[in-house]
């Protein structure tokens, strides 16, 4: 940790089920923790363990170098905005979103602010309530080089993973895709459910299983193997490992399809991964897909 990283305040602003594990991280930070919430109670956690609270967006802003947010949308982000950059008084404080916003608004954030000394970067994150208190959160940064590098060290308390995905705008667009995976799955998730509902099967049971390999293989993060969404090439050394997994899911979906012909069980999630498995892995189709 450089001399100017350990002198940087931390301020966090916005202390929910995630803002505020993330913020009890940070309360042993060599350069002191201010927290800011609409609700007094949850910023008495936070005081106990070393915190200073602060009763105003702008009195986060006055004393900190480095300024977390974690509100709740895109207008409360503009908010905070709106009442740091005065606040700064011209300061070079970094304004990190970790919310999940509209795609364009920290751009339109950060070039609204440019020049005041104040630089916006969106640092959305990814793990969760359990992620955030053990401090294994990923985090998708998107901004400067400098801003990520004078991040890294306050958001290694809380995280364990930290990538530049390029600049601003970029970290929110990597989030957007990702819970777009989170979100498909829970919807695969529950219509799995209603096949083996319907089949006599046991749900937690089979929830266990389906936990259990996912910590093995890695769940739909395994196949994220390339650098494009190109057709493969005939050399390309991935070809003959992707070919097997495209055997293995138009076979394994097409037996999941004809089960739930039998029992009478709808499976349009199934259908659509038929009909598009091999063209996701960059493969031509092998056969027709399902009707």
């Amino acid at each position: 940790m450089s001399e100017a990283q350990r002198a940087d305040t931390v301020g966090f602003i916005g202390l929910g089920q995630i803002g505020a594990p993330m913020a009890a991280r940070l309360t042993g930070w060599p350069g002191g923790l201010i927290v800011h919430d609409a609700r007094p109670d949850a910023m008495a956690p936070l005081a106990g363990a070393g915190a200073r609270t602060a009763r105003s967006v702008a009195e986060v802003v006055a004393a900190a170098e480095i300024i977390s947010v974690m509100v709740r949308d895109d207008n409360q982000v503009r908010d905070v905005v709106h009442a740091a950059v005065p606040a700064a008084g011209g300061r070079p404080v970094i304004i990190a979103v970790h919310a999940t916003i509209g795609p364009d608004t920290a751009a339109e954030l950060a070039e609204e602010v440019a020049g005041t000394g104040a630089e916006v970067v969106d640092a959305p994150v990814s793990g969760g309530f359990m992620g955030a208190q053990s401090g294994r959160l990923a985090v998708m940064f998107g901004g400067s080089r400098a801003a990520y590098e004078r991040c890294r060290e306050p958001f290694g308390c809380w995280a364990d993973l930290i990538m530049h995905m390029g600049p601003v705008g970029a970290g929110t667009r990597a989030k957007l895709a990702r819970n777009l995976l989170h979100f498909a799955a829970f919807t695969a998730a529950a219509e799995a459910q209603r096949l083996a509902q319907a089949a006599g099967i046991d749900l937690r049971k089979l929830a266990r299983v389906v936990r259990h390999s996912d910590a093995v293989t890695g769940g739909p993060g395994m196949i994220m193997l390339r650098a494009t969404t190109a057709p493969l090439d005939a050399g390309d050394p991935l070809r003959e490992i992707l070919e097997n997994v495209r055997a293995l899911a138009e076979k394994d979906l097409t037996l999941a399809l004809e089960l739930g012909a039998d029992l009478g069980v709808d499976l349009p999630m199934a259908r659509l991964a038929l009909g598009s498995f091999a063209a996701g892995l960059g493969l031509p189709e092998t056969r027709e897909p399902a009707r």
